[in-house]
């Protein structure tokens, strides 16, 4: 008799996922319309809507570096009708902020990582330096001495330079502006020597020969600068960095909701007009599977945790 139990429950999670969605889905988006996140989650939202023929209604709640809209994700019902976009920032979040009310790896169903977005080591022209070893080579006798931009203490530029000290033995200066923007035209300027700016901010002044790449932060180089080698290439082997956007669920979600999503915003993003746009904003379409993802936010929580100790970063 047990096992006629078990047939009738799966029968009816079949059911239930073949049926999904039967009305409109809330999408969060923690952060404002117009970034990195808000872009890919748009067109994860399309993707998702065209494919099911219901509404999926986007829903941008920023604030807190994004970690409101999340504690509103975390909080919903877990029965698939409520998802959220995740990113970076969520993973760095723990490490700190005091209070926190969710848990990046334990209060969500972690659905698909939709994509990374790599950043650039760039250098403004004037320093004598066109590789990671020569910039190590004179960052170590000058302590102190070189200027780093980040977008914020705690931000992911912040958090890669910190990382790239700590595993290149140098010290270089924080110097924290209000965003990507005004930290790139003071490093355009010359006032600003180093900086980790995402790809697709920086390119154009790369491009215009006004900033220098000399690598990139992830273990894949771009498409968009193939003869720009990797930090990991360059002399830094293991390092691995950048922005990434994902989807997720609250804890609880049905499993089988969980899948068919991840099967379904996959196959969303991997056409060809979807890919064409991220590849676009500097970045490239992921596709990993739940597990995959679960494993990948556990691994990025653990990873910025150690750079902050390490690091002793402090937000006031």
């Amino acid at each position: 008799m047990r096992w006629i139990a078990l047939a009738v429950a799966a029968l009816a999670l079949c059911a239930h996922a073949q049926t999904y969605p039967s009305k409109p889905v809330r999408f969060i988006v923690p952060f404002p319309p117009g970034g990195p996140t808000d872009i890919v989650g748009r067109l994860a939202a399309e993707g998702l809507a065209r494919t099911w023929n219901e509404q999926v209604v986007v829903d941008n709640r920023p604030g807190g570096a994004g970690n409101i809209g999340m504690e509103q994700c975390a909080k919903s019902p877990a029965d698939g009708y409520t998802m959220c976009m995740i990113s970076i920032a969520q993973t760095i979040s723990p490490s700190i902020y005091r209070k926190l009310a969710f848990d990046p790896v334990r209060d969500f169903a972690h659905v698909a990582l939709l994509a990374t977005l790599p950043s650039l080591l760039v250098v403004h022209p004037s320093l004598p330096v066109k590789n990671v070893k020569e910039l190590i080579a004179w960052a170590k006798v000058r302590p102190g001495r070189l200027n780093y931009a980040s977008g914020g203490s705690g931000t992911s530029s912040h958090l890669l330079m910190e990382m790239f000290d700590l595993r290149a033995g140098v010290s270089m200066v924080q110097v924290p502006y209000k965003g990507t923007g005004p930290a790139l035209i003071d490093q355009v300027s010359g006032l600003i020597e180093v900086a980790f700016s995402t790809a697709v901010a920086a390119l154009p002044y790369v491009r215009s020969g006004h900033l220098r790449a000399i690598a990139v932060s992830t273990r894949a180089r771009l498409p968009t600068l193939p003869d720009v080698p990797t930090i990991d290439e360059s002399g830094l082997p293991g390092f691995d960095g950048g922005s990434w956007q994902g989807l997720v669920m609250p804890t609880g979600a049905p499993r089988e909701i969980v899948t068919a999503v991840n099967r379904d915003v996959v196959k969303a993003l991997g056409a060809p007009d979807a890919k064409s746009k991220i590849l676009q904003m500097g970045g490239l379409v992921a596709s990993d599977t739940p597990e995959q993802f679960a494993a990948y936010v556990r691994s990025e929580t653990e990873k910025w945790a150690q750079v902050v100790k390490a690091a002793h970063v402090k937000i006031d």
